[in-house]
């Protein structure tokens, strides 16, 4: 199963979002735009099924932290999250929709407004029921999060539940015991202990997959495998081949950002049964590597491994001819929230791919922010007006020192403009005069 449709309202970015999911989904928009917020919509979900509606609700600040500021009164103020789970030939097997408000007295925390569950078109859970409505604190948690609750739909629960998300920040990876340690950390903090306390065989099949991915991205390296010290620490260790005899050896300290977070990812899409999503993959990786990703996807799906929905910046992420318009979701800011769509349905980017050309050369155009040209310009300038009040004197003319380059090299240079265009101008007076 896969979920084939998500639906927001009120939910950080989206005033509103309405967008069909396939099994590979690249979502794209320029910064600020609200990917990373798309992403934790289903974040939420997994939260409030397995540690519960209050807690998923306060690890983000509370109700006004996830509200939708552009809203204004849209939805009467209620944030709502709905998905459909199912597969191409069912996408609508599972319909589960929360809508959540504020208490209107007392602590104000969050309480349900309406939690609603259908299997193939019925409704088998709809709330608020008799019971909250006598005893209203019932409506502070869901039925999803409770096993004695949920029987009927439980396959929902499980599989929110199995959705994983996955940011490797490479210094957690290297140095865990910097910061706190947390169980699925999908920042890294405990990669290596998830590769230690998995199955042996298991583990070793996976590594052996990852070897053979990460001699196409790094040659000199030999082979890979996890060890234990002699205080029982878990480390990568890697063999490297050079010119000596003998090989060199290192580990994940050692190992450059790209080289980890390619192996978290690698580890990442093996035996995962629920979605997978990934927060900007192509980070430290090369262009070329980046470029394969999308068939990567592809054939570990093939493979009946889990659906991908990832968030991306990258030209290179999109020029495989195969990813399908569909694929594709553009997120578009504007002043009333952040509009979802698939870019199927923009006729700019269809014309694009029927003339055969990857759906990156029209769709990260959309996406890039309409005046980035004037970054440098604007900086430029700030840095330009500060450096002359901070250095006013009675002269009251800032030190030329700390002028922007380009304004140094214009009031050096046009004092020689000023006599080439002379000589132009008297070069051609006496060649209409000889005439």
């Amino acid at each position: 199963m896969r979920i084939t449709h998500l639906r927001l309202a009120n939910w950080r970015n989206f005033k509103s979002a309405d967008v069909d999911l396939q099994n590979r989904v690249f979502i794209v928009g320029p910064n600020a735009s609200g990917k990373s917020n798309l992403l934790d919509a289903l974040r939420f979900l997994r939260e409030t099924a397995s540690a519960g509606f209050q807690q998923a609700v306060g690890n983000r600040g509370g109700l006004g932290r996830v509200r939708c500021l552009a809203a204004r009164n849209f939805n009467y103020g209620h944030v709502t999250i709905a998905v459909a789970i199912g597969d191409d030939n069912h996408p609508k097997m599972w319909e589960y929709e929360i809508t959540f408000k504020s208490e209107g007295r007392g602590h104000r925390r969050p309480i349900l407004h309406k939690e609603l569950v259908r299997k193939d078109g019925k409704t088998i859970l709809k709330r608020p029921d008799t019971r909250d409505s006598k005893d209203s604190e019932l409506l502070t948690q869901t039925h999803l999060e409770h096993v004695n609750s949920n029987e009927k739909f439980r396959p929902i629960a499980k599989f929110l539940t199995s959705i994983s998300y996955l940011h490797i920040v490479p210094q957690f990876v290297r140095h865990p015991e910097r910061v706190a340690a947390v169980d699925s950390d999908p920042y890294g903090t405990d990669l290596l202990l998830q590769m230690a306390t998995t199955n042996k065989r298991t583990r070793e099949k996976r590594l052996r997959n990852i070897n053979r991915a990460l001699k196409v991205a790094l040659p000199q390296l030999d082979n890979m495998e996890l060890i234990q010290d002699k205080i029982g620490k878990w480390h990568l260790q890697g063999r490297y081949e050079h010119w000596r005899s003998h090989p060199a050896f290192q580990d994940e300290r050692d190992f450059s950002d790209g080289t980890l977070r390619l192996i978290g990812l690698l580890w990442a899409l093996q035996g995962q049964k629920g979605p997978v999503l990934l927060e900007e993959p192509e980070l430290s990786l090369h262009s070329e590597v980046v470029r394969w990703l999308p068939s990567l996807f592809h054939l570990v799906q093939r493979k009946g491994e889990p659906q991908v929905i990832l968030t991306t910046h990258s030209p290179n992420m999109l020029e495989d001819e195969g990813v399908n318009p569909r694929e594709v979701v553009l997120l578009q800011p504007g002043t009333g929230g952040t509009n979802a769509v698939t870019s199927d349905t923009i006729e700019q980017v269809n014309k694009v791919t029927k003339m055969g050309l990857p759906i990156g050369d029209s769709i990260i155009p959309l996406s890039k922010p309409e005046n980035a040209h004037r970054l440098a310009l604007e900086f430029a300038s700030f840095t330009y007006i500060s450096s002359a009040k901070a250095e006013q004197s009675d002269t009251a003319v800032p030190c030329i020192q700390d002028r922007p380059h380009r304004l140094i090299i214009i009031e050096g240079v046009w004092p020689f403009m000023l006599v080439a265009l002379a000589v132009f101008a008297l070069t051609w007076i006496t060649v209409r005069y000889d005439r």
